[in-house]
């Protein structure tokens, strides 16, 4: 057995129908993988479903089942139970491509990494709204490249749970993922590099990424990241890094214009420097909604994706912002980590 598929899920079974619907068409060895389902105390089926799950082209699954013990200990469950040379994370709303494994294999064989991972894109077949916050993640204007594309803001590659493979011997000898809720796989991957082992990025090997369904729900994703990084900052210096800041800047200084606007508006004194501040604050602004529609625009030709683009990323932006201010002013009074949303997370 050389690769251990690892899904850990919560509730996600229509995901997880889909994700199993796309492993069938995989074009490789079955005898070399097997797919390890982690439930992490699912009420909606899962269980039921995994465990009577006939594969018509012979793919080999696991079901193990835990109490909500969070995404970190389900992955590290997966791997204790695990019979791969590499154990590779997927998150439950992913799908691959029918080379997926045989991109990995090769390059594997190819370049002998200790760790790896791949990009995340979405599938034509995606809803305009999926399109649009796929943009708004993978754009260099939304993200910098940080997750699997050649040309980043960041000077290393740290491989995420959505497209993240490592070897067995990581894992016996630096164990696995901690317990935040939010950015265990950026830790999992920060003490990989700090213990010297090799890490690649795979180009080819990506996954098709549903990431949220609603533009509520992909606020209250990107809030938590912000938090995340807060956190990962305590634990590593080396994770925080002015660019993270960047977007709680924007949105300080946006609110920080408004604000004093308003002051000077409602005190009858709006002076000339003050509407000139607004001017350029609004053409900023527009600024990047039209870059966020031309992109968008030429990256999939659908008017309805451009519209929607402006708005994720502008969610994007700001939500990163909210969390990460979030994050910084609960450090500041006194909690040891961080916390963002976590009832109703995926509802």
């Amino acid at each position: 057995m050389k690769y251990s598929l690892i899904i850990a899920t919560y509730n996600r079974l229509e995901e997880l129908q889909e994700l199993l619907a796309s492993a069938e068409k995989m074009e490789f060895d079955r005898t070399l993988f097997e797919i390890i389902f982690v439930d992490d105390g699912s009420n909606d089926g899962t269980d039921a479903y995994i465990e009577n799950y006939q594969s018509p082209t012979g793919l080999k699954l696991m079901y193990l089942r835990q109490e909500n013990k969070g995404p970190g200990e389900a992955r590290n469950h997966g791997m204790r139970e695990g019979n791969g040379q590499f154990f590779i994370f997927i998150d439950s709303d992913c799908q691959f491509p029918p080379e997926y494994l045989q991109k990995v294999d090769e390059f594997v064989h190819e370049h002998q990494p200790d760790a790896f991972g791949g990009p995340d894109t979405c599938h034509p077949d995606f809803s305009p709204l999926l399109k649009a916050i796929n943009y708004s993640m993978t754009s260099f204007i939304g993200t910098g490249g940080t997750r699997g594309s050649k040309n980043s803001v960041q000077k290393k590659f740290y491989p995420r749970s959505f497209n993240m493979g490592v070897s067995r011997r990581i894992f016996e000898a630096i164990g696995g993922m901690g317990g935040l809720r939010h950015g265990q796989d950026m830790e999992f991957s920060a003490r990989i590099y700090r213990h010297g082992y090799k890490v690649c990025l795979i180009p080819d090997a990506f996954v098709y990424h549903k990431r949220r369904t609603s533009l509520k729900r992909f606020y209250k994703q990107v809030f938590n990241w912000g938090i995340a990084r807060v956190n990962l900052g305590r634990m590593d210096k080396n994770m925080f890094k002015l660019v993270h800041l960047l977007p709680a800047m924007m949105l300080s200084g946006i609110l920080f214009v408004l604000l004093l606007g308003s002051v000077f508006l409602l005190a009858g004194i709006l002076t000339m420097p003050v509407l000139i501040i607004w001017g350029l604050m609004v053409a900023f602004l527009f600024m990047i909604a039209m870059i966020a529609y031309v992109q968008s625009f030429m990256k999939y030709k659908n008017i309805k994706v451009s519209f929607l683009a402006i708005a994720t990323l502008y969610i994007q932006i700001f939500a990163y912002g909210a969390g990460l201010i979030r994050g910084i002013r609960q450090i500041l009074t006194g909690k040891k980590t961080a916390t963002g949303y976590t009832k109703n997370y995926y509802k």
